[in-house]
């Protein structure tokens, strides 16, 4: 129940990420690191401490580590680039499609600080198109966990994963509400709650502002199927069009622009099986700026309100 689902403490995802590195460096002799000048920001040092021979420091050239990477799995290692989420996807759009996707190369694209809440560096890094981007390309897998111990779930699964992956997460310290030591399943959507009158769909740092958003809405009588999308792609058609056929709306919540996002994955799944009224919450066509992350989210209508009032208009369009 909705009810249940409390934060246990507030934690960094990229700090998931950095645990979860350093756990797999024991396990897997296989997993090599490549940073481009941000071996701190990504929680690299105990991974860089204990195994400094599989670890190489890129410096700022973004297009090189890309192709390095591409390289090391011609020998059969699991190369994990990392970088900020701007710098892992339009910096090196190129270097992806050419040396990665194109020829299926085992690459595990791990990218920090998406999103408006990156915060106070502002637009030129907080990259709103980065799931479009890479859920456009053949064969790339796209993974965006909802908090820390999703986060270090997901960077131990996707090495036992076959293929490139995009796995993205964030700056801030954030609600920490799943399970310590979760199994983590890619394509499988997570149903946080079940509910008839409206389906939310949401994934990464928006997960949490459904939950409470649902709360809300569950205050004043509604009730909330809350799903946790973290895999954009492949994406569990299945999981959703059973939400949608016995909710019959939706919303779909994500800290990236409307266009080309989760939501839209959402839509075409929809409009092909079984349409029904959607509202998006995300960044309308716009880019970010430089501010405080709860504020930058309740200025472009990624807070919990916002997703309150999106179901209250789907509802809405449904009974009409």
């Amino acid at each position: 129940m909705i009810k249940d689902i409390v934060a246990k403490n507030e934690k960094e995802t990229r700090g998931g990420f950095g645990e979860g590195i350093y756990e797999l460096g024991k396990k897997n002799e296989n997993v090599v690191v490549l940073t481009a000048d941000l071996a701190g920001s990504l929680k690299l040092h105990p991974f860089i401490k204990d195994f400094p021979e599989r670890y190489f420091q890129c410096g700022i050239a973004e297009a090189n580590m890309m192709g390095i990477a591409a390289g090391l799995t011609i020998g059969g290692k699991i190369p994990y680039t990392t970088t900020f989420a701007n710098f892992s996807t339009g910096r090196v759009y190129d270097q992806i499609r050419q040396s990665i996707a194109y020829s299926n190369k085992n690459v595990k694209i791990c990218a920090s600080h998406a999103g408006l809440t990156l915060g106070e560096d502002g637009a030129t890094h907080q990259i709103l198109e980065d799931i479009g981007l890479m859920r456009m390309l053949p064969g790339m897998t796209v993974v965006v966990p909802c908090d820390f111990n999703q986060t270090k779930a997901a960077t131990l699964a996707i090495a036992d994963y076959e293929g490139p992956v995009y796995l993205r997460f964030g700056r801030p310290k954030w609600p920490n509400f799943t399970e310590e030591g979760q199994h983590f399943e890619i394509g499988k959507a997570q149903v946080l709650a079940e509910g008839n009158d409206i389906t939310i769909f949401a994934c990464g740092h928006l997960v949490w502002k459904a939950v409470e958003a649902a709360k809300i809405l569950e205050e004043k009588g509604i009730s909330v199927e809350l799903i946790n999308l973290h895999t954009i792609k492949p994406l569990d058609e299945a999981a959703i069009i059973q939400s949608i056929q016995k909710t019959k709306c939706a919303v779909t919540a994500e800290e990236h622009n409307i266009l080309g996002g989760m939501g839209d994955a959402v839509a075409h799944v929809s409009v092909r099986n079984f349409p029904v009224p959607i509202e998006y919450i995300g960044t309308k066509d716009t880019f970010g700026e430089s501010g405080k992350p709860a504020d930058l989210l309740k200025k472009y209508g990624l807070d919990t309100l916002d997703i309150v009032k999106a179901a209250e208009i789907a509802l809405s369009k449904k009974n009409n």
